[in-house]
């Protein structure tokens, strides 16, 4: 396993994060594709024989059984100083309440004291805004955060997919402001979905700002051969796999075959190659991954040695066309 600089931050990180959104009860929140505990800790396990030390998971997976599956196994498994745990805000906990979602100053404080209990921590290592509260001021929020890291319940923060010019007027307000300053973003980006180059990875490039792109395989479309059936059983049933790929089918598909296509030529399978693409972005720190079934986490690592010339980058990369901007919902 690789380890790198987290940003412009002394944290170091696997070169790979596992996401715990696939950990989660499946009779809880509205996942039912999830794998219960007793599955999810041989993963869990698994993951960090590979060497991966980065771990990340959201209040709202699963109705947090996602950070308790995590967090207990964690614990079990690992050293606690030696592992990096992130967790998000933002989304409903529980019922869908007023003041138990969103980013005011009441939620957070609310919420991470609820996220490190679940996890049976008295810390997260990054503390995520999962996605921009248009009903909340942006002073309220980062004052807020501010004071999260300063109790030592975080130690860093970071953000998720947003518009650029947002996220610009966040690490610009914090830093006049004097408060704790954003170390990270979580983008959707991958080569399905390019939009993030025009500004977001520019704007952490510039910055310092760590990337851990979400979804770098596209929700399994580029981990085989095109079908119009569901990639995955999460794929099926998840609302948001609706909202990010409906549109764009005839696009994609080109993509996924050329995907394909160098795969059987390198003689590896096609998710190696497009994790692969991903990792080559110098901008990116740790792509996101999943993990669900057996050989997932080993065929995921095995992408960290594959290397793809600058010729094999462009035949990825050519037949790409705009699409509109998603993964803000």
């Amino acid at each position: 396993m690789n380890y790198v600089r987290f940003g412009s931050t002394g944290l170091k990180v696997s070169r790979l994060c596992l996401g715990c959104m696939t950990y989660g009860e499946p009779e809880r929140g509205k996942h039912p594709w999830t794998l219960p505990e007793a599955s999810s800790r041989l993963f869990l396990q698994r993951a960090l024989e590979l060497g991966i030390n980065f771990f990340d998971t959201s209040n709202s997976y699963s109705d947090g059984s996602s950070e308790e599956i995590t967090g207990r196994a964690l614990r079990d498994f690992a050293r606690r100083d030696e592992i990096v745990i992130a967790t998000k805000v933002f989304y409903p906990w529980g019922r869908d309440q007023p003041n138990v979602r969103g980013l005011s100053r009441k939620a957070i404080m609310t919420a991470i004291d609820a996220s490190l209990a679940r996890l049976g921590t008295d810390y997260v290592d990054l503390y995520q805004i999962h996605r921009w509260d248009y009903e909340t001021p942006i002073e309220e929020t980062l004052e807020a955060l501010h004071d999260v890291v300063k109790a030592g319940k975080a130690r860093y923060i970071g953000a998720s997919s947003m518009h650029a010019w947002q996220f610009c007027t966040a690490i610009h307000v914090a830093r006049e402001r004097g408060w704790t300053p954003f170390v990270s973003m979580q983008p959707y980006y991958n080569l399905l979905y390019r939009e993030e180059e025009r500004e977001m990875l520019k704007l952490c490039a510039a910055e310092g700002i760590a990337v851990i792109p979400w979804s770098p395989l596209a929700r399994g479309r580029l981990a085989r051969p095109w079908s119009d059936d569901p990639a995955t059983a999460r794929d099926g049933t998840d609302e948001v796999s609706k909202v990010l790929y409906n549109r764009t089918r005839d696009a994609d598909r080109k993509i996924v075959d050329r995907v394909n296509e160098l795969a059987a030529r390198r003689g590896v399978p096609p998710a190696r190659v497009a994790l692969a693409w991903v990792l080559h972005q110098p901008v990116v720190t740790a792509p996101i991954i999943g993990a669900s079934k057996t050989g997932h986490l080993e065929e995921t690592v095995a992408a960290l040695d594959f290397q793809l010339d600058a010729a094999e980058r462009s035949f990825l990369e050519e037949l790409y066309v705009p699409h509109a901007v998603v993964g803000h919902v």
